[in-house]
Protein backbone atom coordinates (compact mmCIF):
# COMPACT_ATOMS: atom_id res chain seq x y z
CA UNK A 1 0.00 0.00 0.00
CA UNK A 2 1.27 3.46 -0.90
CA UNK A 3 2.80 5.81 1.67
CA UNK A 4 0.14 7.83 3.40
CA UNK A 5 -3.49 6.82 3.69
CA UNK A 6 -6.52 8.35 2.00
CA UNK A 7 -9.80 7.82 3.86
CA UNK A 8 -13.18 8.76 2.40
CA UNK A 9 -16.25 8.99 4.63
CA UNK A 10 -19.63 8.72 2.90
CA UNK A 11 -22.05 10.51 5.18
CA UNK A 12 -19.29 12.85 6.35
CA UNK A 13 -21.80 15.40 7.65
CA UNK A 14 -22.97 12.94 10.30
CA UNK A 15 -22.88 13.94 13.95
CA UNK A 16 -20.71 10.83 14.45
CA UNK A 17 -17.82 12.23 12.39
CA UNK A 18 -15.99 13.97 15.28
CA UNK A 19 -15.72 10.48 16.84
CA UNK A 20 -13.95 9.33 13.69
CA UNK A 21 -11.59 12.33 13.65
CA UNK A 22 -10.62 11.63 17.25
CA UNK A 23 -9.95 7.99 16.41
CA UNK A 24 -7.73 8.92 13.47
CA UNK A 25 -5.74 11.36 15.58
CA UNK A 26 -5.32 8.86 18.42
CA UNK A 27 -3.84 6.26 16.06
CA UNK A 28 -1.93 8.55 13.73
CA UNK A 29 1.38 6.97 14.85
CA UNK A 30 0.30 3.67 13.26
CA UNK A 31 -2.11 4.93 10.60
CA UNK A 32 -0.51 7.87 8.72
CA UNK A 33 -3.58 9.48 7.19
CA UNK A 34 -2.66 12.23 4.72
CA UNK A 35 -6.08 12.86 3.16
CA UNK A 36 -9.52 12.76 4.73
CA UNK A 37 -12.49 13.34 2.43
CA UNK A 38 -15.91 14.00 3.93
CA UNK A 39 -18.73 13.38 1.46
CA UNK A 40 -22.43 14.12 1.79
CA UNK A 41 -25.48 14.96 -0.31
CA UNK A 42 -26.74 18.43 -1.24
CA UNK A 43 -29.44 18.58 1.52
CA UNK A 44 -26.69 17.85 4.05
CA UNK A 45 -24.30 20.51 2.76
CA UNK A 46 -24.70 22.86 5.73
CA UNK A 47 -24.00 20.09 8.25
CA UNK A 48 -21.07 18.89 6.13
CA UNK A 49 -19.48 22.34 6.27
CA UNK A 50 -19.97 22.57 10.04
CA UNK A 51 -18.41 19.14 10.54
CA UNK A 52 -15.62 19.94 8.07
CA UNK A 53 -14.66 23.10 9.93
CA UNK A 54 -14.64 21.26 13.25
CA UNK A 55 -12.50 18.48 11.73
CA UNK A 56 -10.00 21.05 10.48
CA UNK A 57 -9.80 22.67 13.93
CA UNK A 58 -9.28 19.29 15.61
CA UNK A 59 -6.52 18.38 13.14
CA UNK A 60 -4.86 21.79 13.40
CA UNK A 61 -4.76 21.41 17.18
CA UNK A 62 -3.11 18.00 16.81
CA UNK A 63 -0.39 19.30 14.52
CA UNK A 64 -0.67 16.28 12.21
CA UNK A 65 -0.34 16.95 8.44
CA UNK A 66 -3.79 15.72 7.40
CA UNK A 67 -5.66 17.49 4.59
CA UNK A 68 -9.44 17.68 4.96
CA UNK A 69 -11.58 17.90 1.82
CA UNK A 70 -15.35 18.29 1.56
CA UNK A 71 -17.33 17.00 -1.40
CA UNK A 72 -20.87 16.55 -2.62
CA UNK A 73 -19.73 14.51 -5.64
CA UNK A 74 -18.60 11.17 -4.23
CA UNK A 75 -16.75 10.25 -7.43
CA UNK A 76 -14.36 13.18 -6.98
CA UNK A 77 -13.54 11.94 -3.49
CA UNK A 78 -13.20 8.23 -4.27
CA UNK A 79 -10.36 8.47 -6.78
CA UNK A 80 -7.35 6.69 -5.26
CA UNK A 81 -8.96 6.03 -1.85
CA UNK A 82 -7.47 3.37 0.44
CA UNK A 83 -10.43 3.08 2.82
CA UNK A 84 -14.07 4.13 2.47
CA UNK A 85 -16.22 4.41 5.58
CA UNK A 86 -19.98 4.46 5.08
CA UNK A 87 -22.20 6.04 7.75
CA UNK A 88 -25.09 7.49 5.77
CA UNK A 89 -28.83 7.58 6.40
CA UNK A 90 -31.08 7.55 3.33
CA UNK A 91 -34.02 9.85 4.04
CA UNK A 92 -32.28 11.46 7.03
CA UNK A 93 -33.89 11.52 10.47
CA UNK A 94 -37.35 12.13 9.00
CA UNK A 95 -37.20 8.61 7.54
CA UNK A 96 -36.15 7.20 10.88
CA UNK A 97 -39.15 8.85 12.51
CA UNK A 98 -41.47 7.12 10.01
CA UNK A 99 -39.72 3.81 10.64
CA UNK A 100 -40.56 4.13 14.32
CA UNK A 101 -43.95 5.82 14.24
CA UNK A 102 -45.79 3.82 11.56
CA UNK A 103 -45.29 0.37 13.15
CA UNK A 104 -46.23 1.77 16.56
CA UNK A 105 -49.50 3.03 15.11
CA UNK A 106 -50.24 -0.61 14.32
CA UNK A 107 -49.18 -1.87 17.75
CA UNK A 108 -45.79 -3.17 16.56
CA UNK A 109 -42.37 -2.18 17.85
CA UNK A 110 -40.86 0.67 15.86
CA UNK A 111 -37.07 0.48 15.92
CA UNK A 112 -34.29 1.60 13.60
CA UNK A 113 -32.73 -1.79 12.85
CA UNK A 114 -35.30 -4.31 14.10
CA UNK A 115 -38.74 -5.26 12.81
CA UNK A 116 -40.47 -3.18 10.11
CA UNK A 117 -38.12 -0.24 10.71
CA UNK A 118 -35.07 -2.39 10.07
CA UNK A 119 -36.66 -3.77 6.91
CA UNK A 120 -37.36 -0.33 5.49
CA UNK A 121 -34.01 1.11 6.43
CA UNK A 122 -32.52 -1.77 4.49
CA UNK A 123 -34.83 -1.28 1.50
CA UNK A 124 -33.81 2.39 1.27
CA UNK A 125 -30.12 1.83 1.91
CA UNK A 126 -29.13 -1.23 -0.11
CA UNK A 127 -29.66 0.24 -3.61
CA UNK A 128 -27.62 3.32 -2.63
CA UNK A 129 -24.83 1.13 -1.25
CA UNK A 130 -24.72 -0.98 -4.41
CA UNK A 131 -24.49 2.17 -6.56
CA UNK A 132 -21.58 3.31 -4.40
CA UNK A 133 -19.86 -0.04 -4.88
CA UNK A 134 -20.01 0.41 -8.67
CA UNK A 135 -18.11 3.69 -8.29
CA UNK A 136 -15.58 2.10 -5.91
CA UNK A 137 -14.89 -0.71 -8.38
CA UNK A 138 -14.19 1.86 -11.09
CA UNK A 139 -12.26 4.49 -9.13
CA UNK A 140 -10.47 2.66 -6.30
CA UNK A 141 -10.92 -1.09 -6.81
CA UNK A 142 -8.30 -2.07 -4.21
CA UNK A 143 -9.86 0.03 -1.45
CA UNK A 144 -11.48 -1.46 1.64
CA UNK A 145 -15.10 -0.54 2.35
CA UNK A 146 -15.83 -0.34 6.09
CA UNK A 147 -19.61 -0.30 6.43
CA UNK A 148 -21.04 1.27 9.57
CA UNK A 149 -24.41 2.01 7.92
CA UNK A 150 -27.35 0.21 9.55
CA UNK A 151 -28.70 -2.38 9.31
CA UNK A 152 -25.02 -3.35 9.14
CA UNK A 153 -25.42 -7.09 8.59
CA UNK A 154 -28.11 -6.73 5.94
CA UNK A 155 -26.33 -3.95 4.04
CA UNK A 156 -22.97 -5.75 4.16
CA UNK A 157 -24.60 -8.97 2.93
CA UNK A 158 -26.08 -7.11 -0.03
CA UNK A 159 -22.57 -6.21 -1.23
CA UNK A 160 -21.39 -9.82 -0.99
CA UNK A 161 -24.51 -11.21 -2.66
CA UNK A 162 -25.17 -8.61 -5.33
CA UNK A 163 -21.69 -7.59 -6.51
CA UNK A 164 -18.30 -9.16 -7.13
CA UNK A 165 -16.61 -6.63 -4.85
CA UNK A 166 -15.34 -8.48 -1.78
CA UNK A 167 -13.20 -5.89 0.06
CA UNK A 168 -16.06 -5.07 2.41
CA UNK A 169 -16.29 -5.41 6.19
CA UNK A 170 -19.31 -4.57 8.29
CA UNK A 171 -18.70 -2.95 11.66
CA UNK A 172 -20.84 -2.26 14.71
CA UNK A 173 -19.99 -0.59 18.02
CA UNK A 174 -22.08 -3.04 20.09
CA UNK A 175 -19.36 -5.71 20.56
CA UNK A 176 -16.67 -3.22 21.60
CA UNK A 177 -19.21 -1.64 23.96
CA UNK A 178 -19.83 -5.06 25.52
CA UNK A 179 -16.09 -5.62 25.92
CA UNK A 180 -15.68 -2.26 27.60
CA UNK A 181 -18.61 -3.03 29.87
CA UNK A 182 -17.00 -6.29 30.97
CA UNK A 183 -13.71 -4.47 31.56
CA UNK A 184 -15.51 -2.05 33.89
CA UNK A 185 -17.23 -4.92 35.66
CA UNK A 186 -13.85 -6.57 36.26
CA UNK A 187 -12.21 -3.19 37.01
CA UNK A 188 -9.46 -3.68 34.43
CA UNK A 189 -8.30 -1.82 31.33
CA UNK A 190 -10.13 -2.71 28.13
CA UNK A 191 -6.84 -3.72 26.48
CA UNK A 192 -6.72 -6.77 28.78
CA UNK A 193 -10.16 -8.03 27.72
CA UNK A 194 -11.13 -9.98 24.63
CA UNK A 195 -14.43 -11.71 23.88
CA UNK A 196 -15.38 -14.40 21.38
CA UNK A 197 -18.49 -13.25 19.54
CA UNK A 198 -20.93 -15.44 17.61
CA UNK A 199 -24.15 -14.39 15.86
CA UNK A 200 -25.41 -11.78 13.45
CA UNK A 201 -25.45 -8.02 13.69
CA UNK A 202 -27.59 -6.80 16.58
CA UNK A 203 -28.15 -10.39 17.67
CA UNK A 204 -24.65 -11.37 18.74
CA UNK A 205 -23.51 -13.33 21.78
CA UNK A 206 -20.29 -13.27 23.78
CA UNK A 207 -19.55 -17.00 24.12
CA UNK A 208 -16.27 -16.54 25.95
CA UNK A 209 -14.43 -13.78 27.81
CA UNK A 210 -10.66 -13.63 28.25
CA UNK A 211 -8.64 -11.60 30.73
CA UNK A 212 -4.98 -11.54 29.73
CA UNK A 213 -5.69 -14.56 27.50
CA UNK A 214 -7.34 -16.67 30.25
CA UNK A 215 -11.05 -17.46 30.11
CA UNK A 216 -13.09 -15.75 32.84
CA UNK A 217 -16.52 -16.33 31.33
CA UNK A 218 -17.95 -18.16 34.34
CA UNK A 219 -16.74 -15.46 36.69
CA UNK A 220 -18.31 -12.76 34.51
CA UNK A 221 -21.61 -14.62 34.23
CA UNK A 222 -21.62 -15.13 37.99
CA UNK A 223 -21.08 -11.41 38.54
CA UNK A 224 -23.82 -10.58 36.05
CA UNK A 225 -26.20 -13.06 37.67
CA UNK A 226 -25.99 -11.26 40.99
CA UNK A 227 -27.35 -8.03 39.55
CA UNK A 228 -30.80 -7.48 38.12
CA UNK A 229 -29.48 -5.31 35.35
CA UNK A 230 -25.85 -4.68 34.51
CA UNK A 231 -25.42 -0.94 34.13
CA UNK A 232 -22.44 -1.10 31.78
CA UNK A 233 -24.19 -3.26 29.18
CA UNK A 234 -27.56 -1.63 28.72
CA UNK A 235 -30.55 -3.97 28.84
CA UNK A 236 -28.50 -7.12 29.56
CA UNK A 237 -29.90 -9.04 32.52
CA UNK A 238 -27.68 -11.34 34.53
CA UNK A 239 -30.06 -14.31 34.61
CA UNK A 240 -30.27 -14.27 30.83
CA UNK A 241 -26.49 -14.79 30.66
CA UNK A 242 -26.76 -17.71 33.08
CA UNK A 243 -29.48 -19.38 30.99
CA UNK A 244 -27.55 -19.01 27.73
CA UNK A 245 -24.07 -19.63 29.19
CA UNK A 246 -23.20 -16.60 27.08
CA UNK A 247 -23.55 -12.83 27.24
CA UNK A 248 -26.28 -11.45 24.95
CA UNK A 249 -26.13 -8.08 23.28
CA UNK A 250 -28.65 -5.37 24.27
CA UNK A 251 -30.90 -6.08 21.26
CA UNK A 252 -31.88 -9.44 22.76
CA UNK A 253 -34.45 -7.54 24.83
CA UNK A 254 -36.58 -6.74 21.77
CA UNK A 255 -37.33 -10.45 21.41
CA UNK A 256 -36.91 -11.83 24.93
CA UNK A 257 -39.11 -9.09 26.46
CA UNK A 258 -41.11 -8.04 23.43
CA UNK A 259 -44.34 -7.15 25.25
CA UNK A 260 -42.63 -5.08 27.95
CA UNK A 261 -40.52 -3.18 25.43
CA UNK A 262 -43.51 -2.52 23.18
CA UNK A 263 -45.51 -1.18 26.12
CA UNK A 264 -42.71 1.22 27.00
CA UNK A 265 -42.25 2.31 23.38
CA UNK A 266 -45.99 2.91 22.97
CA UNK A 267 -45.93 5.15 26.03
CA UNK A 268 -42.98 7.10 24.60
CA UNK A 269 -44.75 7.38 21.25
CA UNK A 270 -47.91 8.76 22.82
CA UNK A 271 -45.82 11.31 24.74
CA UNK A 272 -43.78 12.29 21.67
CA UNK A 273 -40.58 10.78 23.06
CA UNK A 274 -39.65 8.16 20.49
CA UNK A 275 -35.93 7.56 19.95
CA UNK A 276 -36.13 9.44 16.64
CA UNK A 277 -37.50 12.50 18.42
CA UNK A 278 -34.79 12.27 21.08
CA UNK A 279 -32.04 11.89 18.46
CA UNK A 280 -33.35 14.85 16.45
CA UNK A 281 -33.14 17.06 19.54
CA UNK A 282 -29.65 15.75 20.35
CA UNK A 283 -28.51 16.41 16.78
CA UNK A 284 -29.68 20.01 16.97
CA UNK A 285 -27.82 20.53 20.24
CA UNK A 286 -24.67 18.84 18.92
CA UNK A 287 -24.52 20.91 15.75
CA UNK A 288 -24.98 24.09 17.80
CA UNK A 289 -21.88 22.98 19.73
CA UNK A 290 -20.00 22.04 16.56
CA UNK A 291 -20.50 25.53 15.13
CA UNK A 292 -18.42 27.16 17.87
CA UNK A 293 -15.14 28.43 16.35
CA UNK A 294 -13.38 27.73 19.65
CA UNK A 295 -14.35 24.03 19.75
CA UNK A 296 -11.41 21.84 18.66
CA UNK A 297 -12.21 18.54 20.41
CA UNK A 298 -14.94 15.93 20.27
CA UNK A 299 -17.50 17.19 22.80
CA UNK A 300 -18.46 14.67 25.49
CA UNK A 301 -22.17 15.22 24.71
CA UNK A 302 -21.75 13.09 21.57
CA UNK A 303 -21.85 9.94 23.70
CA UNK A 304 -25.58 10.51 24.24
CA UNK A 305 -26.03 10.13 20.47
CA UNK A 306 -25.47 6.38 20.60
CA UNK A 307 -22.16 6.15 18.76
CA UNK A 308 -19.94 5.41 21.74
CA UNK A 309 -16.65 3.71 20.78
CA UNK A 310 -17.45 3.96 17.07
CA UNK A 311 -14.17 5.71 16.31
CA UNK A 312 -12.16 3.25 18.34
CA UNK A 313 -13.71 0.26 16.56
CA UNK A 314 -13.47 1.80 13.07
CA UNK A 315 -9.91 3.07 13.24
CA UNK A 316 -8.69 -0.04 15.07
CA UNK A 317 -10.03 -2.14 12.19
CA UNK A 318 -8.54 0.10 9.49
CA UNK A 319 -5.17 0.11 11.23
CA UNK A 320 -5.17 -3.68 11.55
CA UNK A 321 -5.83 -4.09 7.83
CA UNK A 322 -3.27 -1.44 6.88
CA UNK A 323 -0.59 -2.87 9.17
CA UNK A 324 -1.49 -6.56 8.64
CA UNK A 325 -1.68 -6.97 12.43
CA UNK A 326 -3.32 -10.37 12.63
CA UNK A 327 -5.17 -9.41 15.80
CA UNK A 328 -8.69 -10.57 16.66
CA UNK A 329 -11.72 -8.29 16.31
CA UNK A 330 -15.49 -8.83 15.95
CA UNK A 331 -16.72 -7.81 12.48
CA UNK A 332 -19.40 -8.66 9.93
CA UNK A 333 -18.11 -10.90 7.15
CA UNK A 334 -18.98 -14.03 5.19
CA UNK A 335 -19.74 -17.02 7.41
CA UNK A 336 -17.76 -19.67 5.50
CA UNK A 337 -18.54 -22.25 8.17
CA UNK A 338 -17.72 -20.11 11.21
CA UNK A 339 -21.25 -20.74 12.52
CA UNK A 340 -22.49 -24.23 11.70
CA UNK A 341 -26.24 -23.55 11.62
CA UNK A 342 -26.15 -20.51 9.29
CA UNK A 343 -25.59 -20.54 5.50
CA UNK A 344 -21.93 -20.42 4.53
CA UNK A 345 -22.53 -17.56 2.06
CA UNK A 346 -24.44 -15.39 4.54
CA UNK A 347 -23.01 -12.51 6.56
CA UNK A 348 -22.39 -13.11 10.25
CA UNK A 349 -20.91 -11.11 13.13
CA UNK A 350 -18.03 -13.12 14.58
CA UNK A 351 -14.54 -12.72 15.98
CA UNK A 352 -12.02 -12.72 13.13
CA UNK A 353 -8.29 -12.53 12.57
CA UNK A 354 -7.71 -9.19 10.81
CA UNK A 355 -5.04 -9.17 8.09
CA UNK A 356 -4.08 -7.05 5.08
CA UNK A 357 -6.36 -9.37 3.09
CA UNK A 358 -9.26 -8.63 5.38
CA UNK A 359 -10.98 -10.64 8.14
CA UNK A 360 -10.54 -14.39 8.46
CA UNK A 361 -13.48 -15.75 10.44
CA UNK A 362 -12.64 -18.00 13.36
CA UNK A 363 -14.58 -21.28 13.42
CA UNK A 364 -16.78 -20.97 16.50
CA UNK A 365 -19.06 -24.00 16.26
CA UNK A 366 -22.57 -22.70 16.78
CA UNK A 367 -24.93 -20.21 18.37
CA UNK A 368 -26.24 -20.99 21.89
CA UNK A 369 -29.02 -23.55 21.37
CA UNK A 370 -31.67 -21.55 23.26
CA UNK A 371 -31.53 -18.74 20.68
CA UNK A 372 -30.45 -20.65 17.57
CA UNK A 373 -33.93 -20.69 16.05
CA UNK A 374 -34.37 -16.94 16.62
CA UNK A 375 -31.05 -16.10 14.95
CA UNK A 376 -31.85 -18.39 12.01
CA UNK A 377 -35.23 -16.70 11.58
CA UNK A 378 -33.63 -13.26 11.64
CA UNK A 379 -31.04 -14.42 9.11
CA UNK A 380 -33.85 -15.53 6.77
CA UNK A 381 -35.48 -12.14 7.27
CA UNK A 382 -32.25 -10.39 6.29
CA UNK A 383 -31.85 -12.51 3.16
CA UNK A 384 -35.41 -11.81 2.02
CA UNK A 385 -34.92 -8.11 2.74
CA UNK A 386 -31.83 -7.95 0.53
CA UNK A 387 -33.70 -9.68 -2.30
CA UNK A 388 -36.66 -7.31 -1.93
CA UNK A 389 -34.42 -4.23 -1.93
CA UNK A 390 -32.70 -5.27 -5.14
CA UNK A 391 -35.71 -6.57 -7.07
CA UNK A 392 -38.38 -4.18 -5.83
CA UNK A 393 -40.66 -7.19 -5.40
CA UNK A 394 -43.73 -6.44 -3.31
CA UNK A 395 -44.30 -10.12 -2.59
CA UNK A 396 -40.72 -10.61 -1.36
CA UNK A 397 -40.99 -7.52 0.83
CA UNK A 398 -44.21 -8.91 2.31
CA UNK A 399 -42.50 -12.25 2.97
CA UNK A 400 -39.66 -10.43 4.72
CA UNK A 401 -42.07 -8.34 6.78
CA UNK A 402 -44.04 -11.34 8.00
CA UNK A 403 -40.92 -13.46 8.60
CA UNK A 404 -39.74 -10.98 11.23
CA UNK A 405 -40.64 -12.22 14.74
CA UNK A 406 -41.71 -8.75 15.88
CA UNK A 407 -44.59 -8.72 13.36
CA UNK A 408 -47.57 -10.60 14.90
CA UNK A 409 -49.48 -11.62 11.75
CA UNK A 410 -49.59 -11.48 7.96
CA UNK A 411 -52.57 -9.13 8.13
CA UNK A 412 -50.79 -6.61 10.35
CA UNK A 413 -47.60 -6.99 8.35
CA UNK A 414 -49.36 -6.18 5.08
CA UNK A 415 -50.97 -3.06 6.55
CA UNK A 416 -47.62 -1.81 7.81
CA UNK A 417 -45.87 -2.67 4.55
CA UNK A 418 -48.39 -0.77 2.43
CA UNK A 419 -48.31 2.32 4.63
CA UNK A 420 -44.51 2.36 4.83
CA UNK A 421 -44.07 1.85 1.07
CA UNK A 422 -46.22 4.91 0.51
CA UNK A 423 -44.50 6.96 3.22
CA UNK A 424 -40.99 6.17 1.89
CA UNK A 425 -41.73 6.07 -1.85
CA UNK A 426 -39.34 8.97 -2.58
CA UNK A 427 -36.46 6.74 -1.47
CA UNK A 428 -37.74 3.44 -2.91
CA UNK A 429 -37.40 3.80 -6.70
CA UNK A 430 -37.36 0.01 -7.18
CA UNK A 431 -40.83 -0.20 -5.64
CA UNK A 432 -42.40 3.02 -6.85
CA UNK A 433 -44.53 1.53 -9.63
CA UNK A 434 -45.13 -1.68 -7.74
CA UNK A 435 -47.07 -0.43 -4.73
CA UNK A 436 -50.38 -2.27 -4.56
CA UNK A 437 -49.53 -4.76 -7.33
Amino acid sequence: MKQGVKIVTIGGGSSYTPELIEGILNRYHELPVTELWLVDIEPGKEKLEIIGNLAKRMIMKSGFPIEVHLAIDKRVALEGADFIITQFRVGLLEARARDENIPLRHGVLGQETNGPGGLFKGLRTIPVMLDLVKDIKELCPEAWLINFTNPVGMVTESVFRCSDYKNVVGLCNVPIGMEKGIAKLLKVDHSRIRMDFVGINHMVYGVDVYLDGVSVKEKVIDLLSHTKKYAFIKNVEGQESRKLSAIPCPYQMYYEKKDEVLQEEMKNYQEGRTRAAVVKKLETELFDLYKSPTLAIKPPQIEQRGGAYYSEAAVRLISSIYNDKGDIQPVNTLNKGAIASLPSNSTVEVSCVITKNGPKAIIHGDIPSAVRGLVQQLKRFEGMSVEAAVTGSYDTALLAMTENPLVPSNKVGKRILDEMLEAHKEHLPNFYKKVGT
